[in-house]
């Protein structure tokens, strides 16, 4: 996609602050000096068993993009693919519901949608956010200096790879579940309090692709501890099983050439940090003096966040990894 987007005419509108040549969560686009629109669009088939749950999740997703501009979603238009079959609107019935419920906890008015027949179920949202122009979160900014702060834990891919197979336990699921149902809007509204210079949240690219965009945006380098990064229950165990999705493997070969990895880490923990994640966390680059007291104020709110890692010099490898 980057090799077909890169050939597209460069934007002329003035009013365009992000577009899609800078590889950002979302677009951003000027209204007045004090207001701009946040636009992304998301949608994926089923990961899980449950409708309702699945519709939760395609909902949180989705708005993700916003949170990590540092917008706030105000509406959003459904997008479904789903069997012309009569027999199975029960199930859509409660995709919707529970998409609908996520985004009423969101305080995003869901005002129409489109779809379409489709043998393979999809679901998602085009989701429409606000921000202040002067305080757009974007994949560039981050400075040599920062702190890395990661508001969630990582390993949903290889866990539901694993529940596709019935390999998962019923911990495991439930704690990925958990995480992916979870709005990322308590993070971005604690971190609006700080000086965050860069943010971005984790979904396909897995970990280090989206670490990979920010220093690749920021002209900077990134070092990740990872002792520090969360790991969901059961996802080493998955990984060193080889319960691994396509998407990390296509992960892999995109970021291999930009990271280094510390003699020693095991090949289960490499798995992970190229997992591709669904409605993962947002990652922070934030003022090194604050990140303590960030951490600090997430938790008070119950976002498990930790630092991870630190922002260098624009350096070769682009990423290591201690």
């Amino acid at each position: 996609m980057d090799s077909v987007l890169s050939k597209l005419p460069k934007q002329s509108d003035p009013n365009v602050l992000i577009g899609f040549d800078t590889a950002d969560d979302a677009g951003v686009y000027r209204l007045s000096d004090e207001l701009a629109l946040v636009q992304t669009v998301d949608f994926f088939t089923p990961i899980v068993d449950d409708p309702y749950t699945f519709g939760q999740i395609a909902a949180a997703n989705s708005l993700s993009d916003v949170y990590a501009m540092g917008g706030r979603p105000i509406s959003a238009l459904s997008i479904v693919g789903f069997p012309n079959n009569a027999d199975r609107l029960d199930i859509l019935e409660k995709i919707l519901q529970g998409g609908h419920a996520k985004m009423q906890e969101a305080g995003c008015a869901v005002i129409g949608g489109h779809s379409i027949g489709d043998d393979e179920m999809k679901f998602g949202y085009a989701v429409t956010g606000v921000v202040n122009p002067q305080r757009v979160w974007a994949n560039a900014g981050a400075r040599a200096g920062d702190r890395l702060v990661l508001t969630k834990r990582i390993g949903t891919g290889i866990i539901s790879t694993a529940l596709k197979i019935g390999a998962a336990t019923e911990e495991a699921v439930k704690a990925a579940t958990e995480s992916m149902v979870t709005l990322n809007r308590a993070g971005a509204e604690v971190a609006l309090g700080f000086p965050v210079h860069a943010a971005t949240d984790i979904t396909g690219f897995g970990l280090l692709g989206h670490a990979r965009e920010m220093a690749v945006a920021g002209k900077v380098s990134l070092v990740l501890d990872h002792t520090r990064i969360g790991l969901l229950p059961g996802a080493v165990e998955y990984s060193r099983q080889g319960h691994l999705p396509g998407g990390l493997k296509r992960n892999m070969e995109f970021v291999a050439g930009c990271v280094e990895f510390a003699e020693g880490i095991p090949e289960e923990i490499k798995n992970l940090l190229f997992d591709p994640q669904t409605s993962g966390g947002l990652l922070f680059s934030v003022e090194a003096a604050a990140s303590a007291n960030l951490v600090k104020s997430l938790a008070e709110r119950g976002v498990p966040a930790r630092e991870v890692g630190e922002v260098m010099e624009k350096t070769h490898p682009l990423i290591r990894i201690r």
